[in-house]
């Protein structure tokens, strides 16, 4: 019953976000209720909270966008920079560190036809 629920909410959710409505519990309850759907009290209530203040068109839009992805330091959040001009950004510096290195089937012993 509860992935049922949990169903209803989420398209009860969309439902409202659609329609540039507040998603609230009361909401939700009145789109399940109208559509004949019956789940238990603290569902809606649940997925409102768990909504507050989240742009739920975004979150929908990144999708694909990758699960656990870290966001791209801007220039902005750069490290202080002492001396000269002429000095990388220490998020640049860490980022070339960090690129790991490309491995062939060659490197590991073995090819795809072998």
């Amino acid at each position: 019953m509860s992935s049922k629920a949990e169903l209803a909410c989420v398209y009860a959710s969309l439902i409202l976000r659609d329609d540039d409505v507040a998603i609230t519990g009361d909401k939700i309850s009145t789109i399940l209720k109208a559509a004949g759907v019956t789940v238990e009290p603290y569902w809606p209530s649940l997925f409102a909270k768990a909504l507050e203040g989240v742009d739920v068109k975004s979150l929908l839009s990144n999708v694909g966008a990758g699960v656990g992805a870290a966001p791209a330091a801007s220039p902005s959040v750069a490290a202080p920079v002492s001396g000269g001009g002429d000095a990388k950004p220490a998020a640049e510096e860490k980022a070339k560190k960090e690129e790991p290195a490309e491995e062939s089937d060659d490197d590991m012993g073995f090819g795809l036809f072998d």
